[in-house]
């Protein structure tokens, strides 16, 4: 049997089959185009025909993708969202879409309310909860939105209120009608929680594009038994019900595949990453294995939000990046890219843009296009620009090291060959010769996987029960995401105590990982 990963990055749409061993059976790698479904289709095409692959023995395709990232940056194929927040009158100073953008508000459709309801940091009702004001606001939004956000103070505490709301939406709307609750996508902050709970209820209808676009390209190669995931953004794996309902975890799991790719190829649990692409270099944090998450709030469209994403530095680097040669004979590199076009654009291509590409192959890194169209360059300004190219990586690793010893790199990516082989602050780069594929590889070789925070006081819930519970709902979501019940197996568990709030309050969070379940 076969595994098929794709993984769709903004210059290059990846392929790989896989063998039931995970050996890499062949690997193809096409420009990203504007539509990305005739990218993907291109990409399923040549990896299925290249190797004759029985299209009959692939039983499972995964899909990172970047869509629902474009979605809400181009502010594209969004769907209506109603807004209910259940924390009135405690709430009313800021109410739903403070400082959002006035062009994305307009396209959901600005359409919001508060109803009375709510809880304080230890459980305690704020005010009565009115089922009356759900029922009369889905009354008046029916048939004028297309997704329901639900967000309830300290829901993190208690989400029953927020559960409430959704079968109330689920009777009058119907039983498939789009509900997204806070409790489950976001992190303890109201506004953080909230925007990224609407962002979820407005990315319904792309994510269901993604996947039928997915499965009518696979489709066209008569790829008829393999069951489709798609990629987390925490390095792992869910089923197309899941991502359903959560489509906003899709964001970002272009950097964490290729995270995921570089610790299969390496077998190095715990480095630094470094993805080179044509146009940016993403600098990642490999722990035990897994992409490290973010601590800090992420902003997205313009939109500030608070779930999980993986902690990323993205830096202007590339295969394909524009090197200019001043006056004075000094060099600068980039941030601009010729991306896509470095086939037509580069020098040793034969075209007329000085790329770092041209810069490594003029210094013998490697043998790529005809590299006697790149001689007349000065090989000192050659190094001067390959030293800005050093400079540039060793800081982003700097950024992202979290003490002054010299560390593990693994090096990734179709830009890779413009890294040098030694950098300041590492200790040993690593490489394989899959590597420019590593994005496909880590969608391929993925678990499916299940996360779950809550906040607990300890003064009422023993430890251990807080534990055991935090990681019982954890192994329930990645069931529900499409694992092998007995295959559950804890990654991490993390406590927080909240020092502001009274009764040893902390924050637990698990994440789980099991093998796909293929009898779904």
């Amino acid at each position: 049997m076969y595994k098929l990963g794709i993984d769709v990055g903004g210059t290059n749409t990846d392929a790989v089959i896989l063998d039931d061993k995970l050996n890499v059976i062949v690997s193809t790698k096409t420009h990203t185009t504007k539509d990305i479904e005739t990218g993907i289709k291109k990409a399923i095409h040549q990896v299925v025909n290249t190797n004759n692959i029985e299209v009959s023995q692939i039983n499972q395709a995964m899909l990172g993708t970047t869509q629902a990232t474009n979605a809400i940056v181009e502010r594209k194929n969004l769907g209506r969202v109603g807004v209910l927040r259940i924390g009135y009158p405690a709430t009313a100073s800021i109410l739903p879409y403070t400082e959002w953008p006035e062009d994305i508000t307009s396209i959901l459709s600005n359409r919001y309310a508060l109803i009375h309801g709510g809880y304080e940091f230890n459980g305690d009702p704020i005010a009565p909860y009115s089922e009356k004001e759900v029922q009369e606001k889905l009354s008046e939004w029916k048939n004028q939105i297309d997704g329901l956000a639900v967000i309830g103070v300290f829901s993190s505490i208690n989400d029953d209120q927020e559960k409430r709301v959704a079968e109330i939406a689920h009777k009058m709307l119907g039983k498939d009608f789009p509900v997204s609750i806070s409790s489950s996508i976001g992190s303890i902050g109201l506004i953080g929680r909230e925007n990224a709970t609407i962002l979820n209820a407005a990315l319904n209808k792309v994510i269901k594009n993604v996947t039928d676009g997915f499965s009518n390209a696979l489709a066209e190669e008569n790829i008829f038994n393999a069951t489709v995931y798609l990629c987390q953004n925490d390095g792992t794996l869910m089923s197309l019900p899941f991502a359903a309902k959560y489509p906003i975890l899709t964001i970002g799991s272009g950097p964490t595949n290729s995270i995921r790719g570089a610790a299969y190829l390496s077998k190095i649990k715990n480095a630094l990453t470094v993805d080179i692409g044509g146009t940016t270099s993403d600098i990642g944090v490999l722990v035990n294995g897994f992409p490290r998450e973010s601590s800090k709030a992420v902003t997205i469209g313009g939109i500030r939000t608070n779930f999980r994403m993986p902690d990323v530095l993205s830096v202007g680097l590339g295969g394909g990046t524009i090197v200019r040669i001043n006056n004075d004979d000094s060099v600068s590199i980039g941030p601009d890219s010729v991306g896509y076009a470095i086939t037509e654009r580069a020098l040793v291509f034969g075209g007329n843009t000085l790329t770092t590409t041209d810069i490594a192959v003029r210094l013998g890194f490697c043998q790529l296009g005809n590299p006697r169209l790149v001689e007349s360059i000065d090989k000192k300004i050659a190094q001067k620009a390959m030293t800005k190219i050093a400079s540039i990586i060793e800081n982003g690793l700097d950024q992202m090291k979290t003490s002054a010893e010299d560390v593990e790199v693994i090096l990734v990516g179709g830009g890779s060959i413009i890294a040098p082989s030694l950098l300041s602050g590492v200790k040993h780069i690593t490489k394989s010769k899959f590597g420019s594929v590593a994005n496909a590889i880590g969608a391929t070789i993925a678990n499916v996987g299940g996360e779950y925070e809550k906040v607990y006081q300890y003064s009422q819930t023993k430890r251990s029960e807080a534990l055991a519970d935090v990681e019982k709902q954890a192994g329930q979501q990645a069931i529900m995401a499409g694992a092998k019940a007995n295959s559950i197996k804890l990654v991490e568990i993390t406590e927080v105590p909240l020092a502001y709030a009274p009764g040893e309050t902390t924050r637990v969070k698990a994440k789980v990982v099991g093998e796909i379940d293929n009898s779904k």
